[in-house]
C-alpha cells in the first residue's frame, strides 16, 4: 500500500519535472528569443543613433551652407540695388545733360543772332572809323596850318624838354629876333616855374593865381606882357634860372579848360596884330575846336607837338 503510494508520488514528481523542464526550455528558448531581439534592437537603435548623428552633422553643414547662401545673396541684392540705383542716378544725368544741350542750342542761337548784330555793328563802326580817321588827317593838316600861323605871325614856339619852355620874339622893337622865354612844368596837376629869361618880378604870385585858376592860356599872355613892360621900361636883369623847391606852389590845379571867349584867345598874346590876316587864321579856330573836343591835360602835357597846338 505504502509502495503504491510512493510509486504515485514518484510518478507526479517525474511527471512535474518533466513539466518543469519543458516550461525552463520553453522560458530559456523565449530568453534567447527575447535577447536576440533585445539586440537586434540594440543594434537598430545604434544605427539609427548613428545616422541621427550624422544626419546632424549634415544638418550643421546644411546650416551653414544655408548662412553663407544667404549672405552672398545679400551681396547680389546690395549689388543689384546699387546697381540700379547708379542706372537711376544714370538716367537722370542723361536728361539733365539733355536739357543742358538744350539750352546751350538754344543760348547758341541767341549767341549767333548777337554775333551777326555785333558784325553789323562792327561793320558800320568800321565805316565810321574810316571817315573819323579821314576827319582826323584833315584836321591834322589844319593843326600843321594853325603851328605854322603861330610861328610866323605871333612869333612864338613851345619847346618840350625837363619841363615845357615858351619862346617869344618881336618884344624888343630894337631887336625883334631877341628872344625872350620861361619854363613851366605841369605835375602832379601843379604847375611849377623852373627858369625865366630875362627874370621879371612877380613871378611867383603869377604861378599861384595859374595854379589857383588852372588860366594857362592867360599866364602866358602875362608873362609876354611883362616881357614887353619890361623891355619899355628899361628893367630887364640878367637872366636867371629858378629852382622848383623856391617856385613850386603846392595848389593843385583844377582841370584843364579852353576858353572860347576873346579874353582867353591865344591870338591876343600878340600885342602888335598884323593888319593882312593869313588865309589860314580860320583854320586855326577849326584846329583849336578839335583840340577842345580831344586833348586833356595829361596829353598836352607828355607831348611838345600837343604842346605847341595847345597855346
Amino acid at each position: 500500500m505504502q509502495s503504491n503510494s510512493f510509486e504515485s508520488a514518484r510518478e507526479k514528481m517525474e511527471s512535474l519535472q518533466l513539466s518543469c523542464e519543458r516550461e525552463i526550455e520553453t522560458e530559456l528558448q523565449r530568453m534567447d528569443s527575447f535577447a536576440a531581439s533585445f539586440y537586434q534592437s540594440m543594434d537598430s537603435i545604434k544605427e539609427r543613433a548613428e545616422e541621427t548623428s550624422r544626419n546632424h552633422v549634415d544638418l550643421a553643414k546644411m546650416k551653414s551652407r544655408l548662412a553663407e547662401a544667404e549672405h552672398e545673396f545679400v551681396k547680389v541684392l546690395g549689388v543689384k540695388t546699387r546697381k540700379e540705383a547708379k542706372q537711376m542716378a544714370t538716367r537722370d544725368s542723361i536728361s539733365s545733360i539733355s536739357a543742358k544741350i538744350e539750352e546751350h542750342k538754344r543760348t547758341l542761337q541767341v549767341l549767333k543772332s548777337r554775333r551777326d548784330e555785333y558784325a553789323a555793328v562792327m561793320s558800320q563802326q568800321s565805316t565810321g572809323s574810316t571817315e573819323g580817321r579821314e576827319n582826323q588827317e584833315i584836321s591834322e593838316g589844319e593843326i600843321q596850318d594853325a603851328m605854322s600861323w603861330y610861328n610866323n605871325f605871333l612869333s612864338f614856339r613851345v619847346e618840350g624838354g625837363r619841363g615845357v619852355k615858351f619862346t617869344f620874339n618881336n618884344i624888343n622893337a630894337k631887336d625883334p629876333l631877341e628872344e625872350y622865354s620861361f619854363t613851366i612844368r605841369h605835375e602832379n596837376d601843379t604847375y611849377t616855374l623852373l627858369a625865366c629869361h630875362p627874370h621879371i618880378d612877380d613871378t611867383k604870385e603869377l604861378v599861384h593865381e595859374l595854379n589857383r585858376t588852372n588860366g594857362l592860356f592867360k599866364f602866358v599872355r602875362t608873362m609876354r606882357k611883362k616881357f614887353q613892360e619890361a623891355v619899355s621900361l628899361g628893367t630887364l636883369p640878367q637872366s636867371s634860372t629858378l629852382h622848383q623847391e623856391s617856385s613850386m606852389i603846392t595848389i593843385s590845379a583844377p582841370p584843364l579848360s579852353v576858353s572860347t571867349d576873346g579874353s582867353e584867345s591865344p591870338v591876343e598874346m600878340n600885342e602888335h596884330p598884323h593888319r593882312k590876316v593869313h588865309r589860314n587864321s580860320g583854320n586855326v579856330q577849326q584846329g583849336r575846336g578839335f583840340r577842345k573836343a580831344t586833348f586833356s591835360p595829361a596829353s598836352v602835357r607828355r607831348s611838345p607837338r600837343f604842346l605847341v597846338i595847345s597855346f
